[in-house]
């Protein structure tokens, strides 16, 4: 608390913060931001354009330009044991949400209880029906050739030539334990989702080898503790959210803290007791974000730093190093919590694989401390704004299908190579990359003529081995997401899928232009999607792959 004040009282304090452990220097920002001639030759004709005031709707900078031939990402540029494949979640394309004992979710609970909190007033009751057309989805893994499938299983639902990697908890709660102790802001749940935890690794382990404890923890705690915007909907009061009874800079990090320590807890079960292969791995799948400085400037390199720690590092250094980055202490104080000796060695090293999903980057810019900023969220507590437009006026990259997402490569090789040297340089797949196509498009008439997501893409499948050539240990890529699907807070208006799901048709997938693309570029011959509908049930006890 002592260096918190004086941080306020003196606004450069918190420029010397630095991570207390590996090679994290003003240089940092230098060496991560390094690009390959390679990279520049692949990535040279994303055009940039000069502002343009009197069109406002018009995107400001880079915008969409197809890659010539040789620029095409080939397969051959990597090696045969590097994985390409798909992601998705449980709730987001299950359906099926009363059926077979299934208790409910938080998102069930919060679909139903504040439907105006979704965008087109949807949920997730039959989303792409996937509970009983799961063979469909393996088939079109198979058409697009596929090695990798990465799926969750329900916790509220428990109590072929594809490799499984399973997500243990992808946002879906029971809300039982809501309303019992109020989830994750409850010690209670380490324990409770250790037992969740042993059931998966009991039930399937044997055709398991690859898991995932949690997904994107950091953009879980912000918009459900944060800003409220997703299930349980919490937030301080006074401001615009479900249940405006929370603390938005507080209780983020009680979830988050909770969600590490479960972490843990089934990190050490599973190596002492469920690892059935001997050769099994776990770990955890963060949502990240690239940062560039908004200016060229010391005070704003430094801001892209702290901004890489609040949302890389808060999940991301703890499972490494066993404690949050040094400028999180620092900044926050008491409201961040504290492990014990014990749990910062069951915390360090716990993770043989990590997942890294990556979308889009941002500016970083300095905000001086002084009286006249007061943090209202804990996104606020980096003190950098994140920003979409540089100084000169231009965006980080082209916009895509859906307001959130620029497109922006070089972000996605920055933060590889940021694991290769801040982070000892583990095993990391890319455990979700992607745009989406949104409802009414006028650029995009026929759903399945997905050439944005196309060019997104092949461009961010060259970021990567443009990382590779440059020591990253890099082992997959998976392309988020399988099919269109429920996408949270926007509803079905939001789509990333590789595959359409015509629910004018009985939830038929159709292949887009990406997905036959994919098939070309894994050399699978002619796919050809034939869909039968059927009605054959997944239970937890009947998964196979």
């Amino acid at each position: 608390m002592a260096l918190l004040a004086a941080a306020t009282l003196n606004p450069t304090t918190h420029l010397s913060l630095r991570s207390r452990a590996g090679r994290n220097s003003e240089n940092l920002w230098l060496r991560s931001a390094a690009s390959s001639q390679k990279s520049k030759e692949r990535f040279c004709n994303l055009t940039i354009r000069a502002g343009t005031p009197s069109k406002p709707a018009e995107p400001i900078g880079p915008v969409f330009t197809k890659l010539k031939p040789w620029q095409i990402p080939k397969r051959d540029w990597f090696d045969k044991d590097f994985l390409f494949g798909a992601s998705t979640s449980a709730y987001q394309i299950e359906g099926a949400w009363n059926e077979d004992g299934k208790g409910p979710s938080t998102w069930d609970h919060f679909c139903h209880t504040y439907p105006e909190r979704i965008s087109d007033m949807t949920n997730g009751d039959v989303a792409a029906n996937s509970y009983h057309l799961y063979e469909e989805d393996v088939k079109v893994l198979k058409d697009m050739g596929m090695k990798v499938y990465r799926f969750s299983i329900s916790w509220s639902r428990i109590l072929p030539d594809i490799v499984p990697y399973v997500t243990i908890w992808h946002w879906d709660t029971p809300q039982a334990l809501e309303d019992k102790y109020g989830g994750f802001l409850n010690r209670q749940i380490v324990d409770d989702y250790k037992q969740f935890a042993e059931v998966c690794f009991k039930n399937f382990g044997d055709r398991v080898k690859n898991w995932f404890t949690f997904n994107e923890p950091h953009t879980y705690c912000c918009f459900s503790y944060g800003e409220g915007i997703h299930a349980p909907g919490r937030c301080s009061p006074g401001m615009d959210c479900a249940v405006p009874e929370g603390d938005s800079l507080r209780e983020p990090y009680t979830a988050g803290h909770h969600i590490l320590l479960a972490h843990a807890e089934a990190v050490q079960l599973f190596k002492a007791h469920y690892n059935m292969h001997g050769d099994s791995k776990i770990g955890m799948a963060f949502d990240v974000m690239g940062y560039e400085p908004y200016q060229d400037s010391f005070l704003d390199n430094q801001a892209r730093e702290r901004s890489i720690d609040y949302n890389m590092g808060w999940f991301l250094e703890p499972v490494v190093r066993g404690d949050y980055p040094f400028s999180m202490r620092s900044l926050i104080g008491d409201r961040l919590p504290m492990f014990t000796k014990e749990e910062q060695e069951k915390l360090a090293s716990s993770c043989d694989i990590m997942g890294l999903n990556y979308y889009t980057s941002r500016f970083s810019k300095h905000v001086d401390m002084s009286p006249d900023f007061t943090p209202t969220l804990n996104t606020d507590d980096a003190y950098a704004s994140s920003e979409t437009t540089g100084s000169d006026g231009n965006d980080i990259g082209p916009i895509t299908g859906t307001y959130w997402i620029y497109m922006y490569p070089k972000g996605l090789t920055d933060l590889l190579l940021i694991m290769k040297e801040k982070y000892g340089n583990p095993p990391v797949f890319i455990t979700e990359n992607g745009i989406a196509d949104v409802e009414g498009d006028e650029s995009m008439p026929d759903p399945l003529d997905d050439w944005k997501r196309l060019d997104y893409l092949q461009r961010h499948i060259s970021a990567v081995k443009d990382a590779i050539d440059q020591g990253a240990d890099v082992r997959g890529h998976l392309t988020w997401g399988l099919i269109d699907n429920f996408e949270w807070s926007l509803g079905y208006s939001s789509r990333f899928g590789l595959v359409y799901i015509d629910k004018n048709d009985g939830n038929k997938r159709k292949l887009k232009k990406s997905a036959k693309w994919f098939s070309k570029f894994n050399s699978v011959p002619k796919p050809l999607l034939k869909t039968t509908n059927n009605n054959a049930t997944m239970t937890a006890a009947s998964v196979s792959v």
